[in-house]
């Protein structure tokens, strides 16, 4: 299993960079997948999706519809286009398992149906 370095953790992740286990997940660790993701700051806003979507996946077992995320952060309904280039992405940095294929098509735009 790959494993990513950051402020003396090794931190496991699968082949996509995705966190191995999510219950280890914590502020550090974040921040250690944000580097490995080419995010430069995890800034408090970006943090409060991130820790929205965690929440929600929990509950649910679900990825959050976007604008939802948004609006319950408080935030404008444009916060991922605005803190994120890519929802993925905050959804790995949340160290949550990666979403099976169908939600990666909707994500992208292809209608959510392969």
């Amino acid at each position: 299993m790959p494993y990513i370095e950051y402020a003396g953790l090794k931190i496991a992740v699968d082949d996509e960079g995705y966190l191995a286990n999510s219950e280890d997940w914590n502020d550090k660790i974040a921040c250690a997948l944000a580097e490995n993701e080419g995010v430069d700051e995890l800034t408090k806003d970006r943090l409060e999706i991130i820790r929205f979507m965690r929440d929600y996946y929990k509950k649910y077992n679900f990825f959050p519809i976007l604008r939802a995320v948004c609006k319950n952060v408080h935030q404008s309904k444009e916060c991922f286009s605005e803190k994120f280039l890519d929802p993925l992405t905050a959804w790995k940095i949340a160290g949550l398992p990666k979403p099976d294929e169908h939600v990666i098509a909707d994500l992208r735009g292809e209608g959510g149906v392969v």
